[in-house]
């Protein structure tokens, strides 16, 4: 149960928990058992939270993380005085945090067999949440006349939540780690087809 202190709900508190589990043990060796060790809650808790079981539990940690992981990168970029200033460092310190996500990587590494279709499954969930974020940055750049005459802005944001979402961990001929490389796909590829010339 919750104390009254805790500032987590049940729910986040057994998503951590088993994170911290998957940390330690991989996600192929993750058990319930564990999280029950890990989170001090019973197992009749955690089924009537995650009725799916330890496939449900693992699946809703990979989102929570996920979550956690764009929060963090909205918080970074949420002040950024144009659209091209917040995709730019966007997208550096997405990547950035990408490589340094010490599970991520590990996980990747020697379990991506396991991970890559909970983050497919994920990325349907995390469009909307990235697209809707980028919505009044395009609109202030609309009506500061920035765009192209005509811009869908709700097709734009949709464009560049995907677009952002496949270059993060996989940037193609761009180095992202390169201010000026970052700076020329921004600019080009992504805001190319609906900057204003």
């Amino acid at each position: 149960m919750t104390q009254p202190n805790d500032p987590l709900t049940l729910r986040d508190r057994l998503l951590a928990a088993t994170y911290r589990c998957v940390e330690r043990f991989g996600m192929g060796k993750t058990t319930v058992d564990d999280v029950v060790k890990e989170s001090g809650v019973s197992r009749a808790t955690i089924y009537r939270q995650f009725p799916g079981g330890r496939d449900e539990l693992l699946l809703e940690t990979v989102g929570w993380e996920i979550a956690n992981y764009f929060n963090q990168l909205a918080d970074h970029v949420r002040d950024s005085p144009t659209l091209a200033d917040l995709l730019e460092q966007g997208l550096a310190f997405a990547h950035r945090s990408v490589a340094e996500h010490a599970v991520l990587r590990k996980m990747l590494d020697t379990e991506p067999e396991r991970l890559l279709p909970l983050l497919t499954t994920e990325s349907a969930k995390t469009l909307p949440f990235i697209a809707d974020f980028l919505l009044p940055y395009l609109r202030r750049e609309a009506k500061a006349g920035r765009l192209r005459p005509g811009v869908d802005i709700d097709r734009a944001a949709d464009y560049l939540a995907r677009s952002i979402l496949s270059l993060i961990d996989a940037p193609g001929r761009f180095d992202l780690d390169d201010p000026d490389q970052v700076a020329d796909l921004v600019r080009v590829e992504l805001l190319g087809g609906i900057a204003a010339p």
